[in-house]
C-alpha cells in the first residue's frame, strides 16, 4: 500500500488554511497546517519527518516567501522539499527570485481552483519520488 502523502500548508488566512486542509484531507493527504512562516520553520526544525511538499502562501504576516525559502534552505533535512508558492500577485522579479531560491512552482491563486492546485502539488510529489528512486 502506498504511503500517505504529507503536505505542509503555510497560509496565514485562517479560513483559507482550514479550507485547504479540509480539501487535502478529503483527498487522502495528511496535512501539517501552519498559520505562519515561523510556525512552519519551527515544525521542520523540531521534527525528523519532512513533508512530501510545501504549499507556501507568498505573503505571510511574519515573513514573505523569499524569507521562508532562505530559512528552509538552512534546514538540511527539508532543503530539497518541493515548494509550491501560491500568491495573489506575481511580479516578474518575485517569481524569478523564488524559483532561483528553489521554489518548484509559482502560481497565482486567482488563476486556479483549489483542486487544480492540489493536482499540481501531487505532481511535484510524484516527480520528487521519481527522482529519489533513481538515486
Amino acid at each position: 500500500m502506498d504511503k500517505k502523502h504529507t503536505i505542509m500548508v503555510v497560509e496565514d488566512e485562517h479560513l483559507l488554511l482550514e479550507a485547504i486542509t479540509k480539501k487535502l484531507t478529503l483527498t487522502g493527504i495528511e496535512v501539517i497546517p501552519c498559520a505562519s512562516g515561523t510556525e512552519a520553520i519551527a515544525y521542520l526544525d523540531s521534527h525528523s519527518e519532512v513533508p512530501d511538499a510545501i504549499w507556501l502562501d507568498y505573503y505571510l504576516k511574519d515573513m514573505n516567501g523569499l524569507d521562508f525559502l532562505r530559512l528552509l534552505k538552512k534546514n538540511t533535512k527539508a532543503a530539497n522539499t518541493p515548494v509550491l508558492v501560491v500568491s495573489n500577485s506575481a511580479s516578474e522579479s518575485n517569481v524569478h527570485n523564488m524559483l532561483a531560491l528553489g521554489a518548484s512552482q509559482y502560481i497565482l491563486k486567482s488563476e486556479y481552483r483549489l483542486d487544480e492546485i492540489i493536482t499540481m502539488l501531487l505532481d511535484l510529489v510524484s516527480k520528487k519520488n521519481e527522482k529519489d528512486s533513481h538515486r
